[in-house]
């Protein structure tokens, strides 16, 4: 292999790894400044705030006293309170009896609690913020539905719609709600070029347009057949295994059709057709009742032949889809998590960190807005494994101040050593069962 294949390669693994890096070191730093900060209001010093492990690279000592650190291994990060033995907040040393309330052991159970489920919390927060200023940001479709911009499509596409024009009816049926177009589709007569009545300058006329949802690739998943082969975003799928088509929807038949057979797609992509063979993967979805159905994919999102003129959404509705968003990656993600142990869909839906750091290079690729979802999405992921009641998380650390409130002691320093062990345990279990499975089962 020749530099030139060699240089290609490597800038790809290092965009890889630095945008792995980035996506983990906001997620890491919100989620322990989490800890930090109710910690401070709750009176529990912090000796160290360090983002990384290892050797020191950068610190600073703040008037509280508190030491912030950048370390040299970037895949994680640490708040070491008054009195911890170590970063994780397990065992302690002396200090001083006027001291006490400070440490983490020494303060009163509320504090701790709090202090400990800040973390998850913040990921939450960050979550919900990043849903809610990209919604902000994006707005949402007028009512009515206005054509604003359409996509690059091939020559042979009919377009006669205009900025402005309203769309009052598509083959004579009323326009829907952007929310309900989608599924209206399926009434429209499956014809490439339609009839569409428009509001124009104050008068309704008709012009021809495309079918709404053609087969125009909107996103592609890391990690599909598609993403694989070369598929990009703004590409055009005009034929399948030499069977023209003109509808995202014959798209789906076609690869639903294969039962998994390679397909082979003609893409209409800068003014030119080239031709890429990929293989679909069976793939198990979350469906709206927390159920899940498997179908052959290969990773391609469509979306409509247009982007239709935005308005404003009001704040506490963007927040309230932020939320919803929030909700839903975690009960689709707990649903997951219970078919995976039940068998009822495949361990492969696990992704390592190796499978995360690809997506994060994926989306990354894809655009800033993409990244920044997936910063999202990562967060709210993070926040829900932390809580999880296992020794050494944040959620084990929740189970054993419930048992202290219960009980009205904490554990013994034996029953503690020996949970934590096995919560390390499981830990590394799932870690390397996640990385057999990026690398060996489900490459």
């Amino acid at each position: 292999m020749d530099l030139t294949q060699i240089l290609p390669q490597f800038g790809s693994f290092a965009f890889t790894i630095v945008s792995f890096v980035v996506a983990l070191s906001i997620i890491v730093a919100i989620h322990e400044y989490g800890h930090y900060i109710v910690g401070r209001w709750s009176g529990i010093h912090a000796e160290v705030f360090s983002l990384g492990f290892g050797p020191v690279i950068y610190s600073r000592m703040d008037r509280r006293g508190t030491k912030w650190q950048i370390a040299a291994l970037p895949f994680g990060g640490y708040v070491k309170f008054l009195g911890d033995a170590n970063a994780a907040s397990v065992g302690a040393h002396e200090v001083a009896q006027e001291e006490r309330r400070r440490t983490m052991l020494g303060a009163p159970l509320w504090a701790r609690a709090a202090t400990v489920a800040a973390g998850p919390i913040f990921n939450f927060i960050l979550s919900i913020f990043i849903f809610t200023a990209v919604i902000l940001w994006q707005g949402q479709a007028a009512d009515p539905l206005t054509f604003d911009t359409a996509h690059p499509l091939p020559p042979d596409a009919v377009m006669q719609l205009e900025p402005g024009d309203e769309l009052v009816a598509i083959a004579g049926i009323p326009t829907p709600s952007i929310s309900d177009f989608e599924t209206a589709q399926d009434s429209l007569p499956l014809e490439p070029a339609l009839d569409y009545t428009v509001r124009r300058n104050g008068a309704e006329t008709v012009v021809k347009g495309p079918w709404p949802y053609p087969p125009l690739v909107k996103a592609v998943s890391p990690s599909s057949a598609a993403y694989d082969a070369g598929i990009q975003v703004g590409d055009v799928i005009t034929g399948v295994d030499g069977t023209p088509i003109f509808a995202f929807s014959q798209l789906v038949d076609a690869v639903t059709a294969s039962d998994g057979r390679s397909v082979v797609l003609d893409v209409w992509r800068d003014g030119k057709t080239q031709t890429f063979t990929m293989s679909p993967r069976r793939m198990d979805l979350p469906k709206a009742d927390g159920s899940f159905e498997t179908r052959w994919l290969i990773g391609i999102t469509g979306g409509l032949f247009f982007e239709p003129q935005t308005v404003q959404i009001a704040p506490w509705d963007a927040v309230k889809a932020g939320a919803g968003q929030l909700w839903f990656i975690l009960t689709s993600s707990i649903s997951g998590l219970q078919h995976m142990i039940t068998g009822a869909i495949s361990s492969c839906n696990l992704s390592g960190p190796i499978g995360i750091a690809q997506t994060s290079g994926a989306m990354a690729a894809q655009g800033p807005s993409s990244f920044i979802w997936f910063v999202a999405v990562l967060s709210a992921a993070v926040g829900m494994l932390n809580l999880f009641p296992i020794p050494v998380l944040d959620g084990g650390h929740l189970v054993f101040h419930a048992y202290e409130a219960v009980f009205r002691r904490p554990p013994s320093d034996k029953a503690l050593r020996v949970l934590m062990a096995a919560g390390l345990t499981v830990i590394l279990s799932l870690m390397i069962f996640a990385v057999a499975n990026d690398l060996l089962l489900c490459p």
